[in-house]
């Protein structure tokens, strides 16, 4: 297991440390910031005063090594809009996507497994065809479509749910949240709720996919045989052999949602990443979108470590095969 995890560690480094490169060339090398943060009208000795201070008079790999050197220190920049730090922007955001993320990821797996065991078990019978036809059309329609119409019928409609922002947050045990109060959980269920669609589909999907593929194997029909009830046969044998796939796909989906659930966040006015990121992209704030890039590639990393070590200990042949 040490191994494993170590190997898959140096792997998330190589991976940093490519993705700093690209990000360096399409960020930095590619553009002229002077003509975003200097009137192109300004006297020729302004101008080049302010390509001296940002160090673009020096060679590309010099500006390279500042840039690396920066970000090791977690220190990329000034926000041009807020004239703060930019990684202090990201991590002030970040909390409230994590939550809002978090709370959809549990609404989709909670939904999404049960739903398609009884679509994999069953899938001639009404609940089995009506669960499979959902998880095309969670699949199939708009978030942001559906993100409106949530709007229209429960907020502007029937008045249920606010029609946007995080609410009240509460403390407890020193984390800030509005999971903790009664006003935080009722604007959090919409935008919740639209972001577990598409999840919850995938989750549904591939949960019927791995049951009806296993249904077919001779470990299910002996045990069939042996007179076992559907339901220790589904909870002993099947659920451990589909969890597997499920932990990989929900670990991509949890970083993807994280990392760009820009269209809830922007529709739901919720405070989280992608609504800043959307705001940096219209204003050209150049260190903000670096800061953003540089920690979504860090955050992929981590999950997608943590999920090899998940499914490692979901399955242990899965190390002893990566060794060999």
């Amino acid at each position: 297991m040490i191994t494993f995890a170590m190997r898959r560690v140096v792997q998330g480094m190589l991976v940093l440390a490519v993705m700093s490169v690209l990000v360096f060339l399409a960020v930095y090398a590619l553009g002229n910031p002077v003509a975003t943060l200097v009137n192109p009208a300004s006297p020729p000795a302004v101008i080049d005063q302010a390509i001296k201070d940002l160090g673009l008079d020096q060679p590309l790999h010099i500006q390279y090594l500042r840039f690396l050197q920066g970000a090791l220190q977690g220190d990329l920049g000034l926000s041009y809009n807020s004239a703060r730090p930019a990684f202090d922007l990201i991590f002030e955001r970040f909390p409230a996507t994590l939550e809002l993320t978090t709370v959809a990821m549990l609404i989709a797996v909670g939904v999404g497994i049960p739903a398609g065991l009884i679509a994999g078990y069953r899938p001639d019978s009404v609940p089995g065809r009506m669960i499979g036809g959902l998880s095309i059309v969670g699949i199939s329609l708009p978030t942001f479509w559906v993100a409106l119409m949530l709007i229209v019928v429960f907020s502007i409609e029937t008045g249920w749910f606010p029609t946007g922002g995080r609410g009240e947050v509460g403390t407890f045990l020193g984390i800030r949240s509005s999971l903790f109060t009664l006003d935080g959980l009722h604007h959090l269920a919409l935008p919740a709720l639209n972001l577990a669609l598409f999840p919850m589909a995938m989750v549904t999907r591939l949960t019927r996919a791995g049951i009806q593929e296993n249904l077919r194997e001779n470990y299910i029909l002996f045990a069939r045989a042996k007179g076992l009830s559907p339901s220790r046969i589904i909870r002993v044998y099947l659920l451990k052999s589909v969890l597997i796939p499920i932990a990989t796909v929900m670990g991509i989906l949890f970083g993807v949602l994280l990392a760009f659930g820009v269209v809830t966040e922007k529709v739901f006015a919720w405070p989280g990443i992608g609504k800043l990121i959307i705001e940096s992209i219209q204003t050209s704030d150049r260190p903000v979108i670096v800061a953003y890039l540089l920690f979504t590639v860090l955050l992929f990393t981590v999950i997608n470590l943590l999920v090899d070590i998940l499914c490692v200990l979901i399955d242990p042949r899965l190390s002893i095969a990566e060794a060999k």
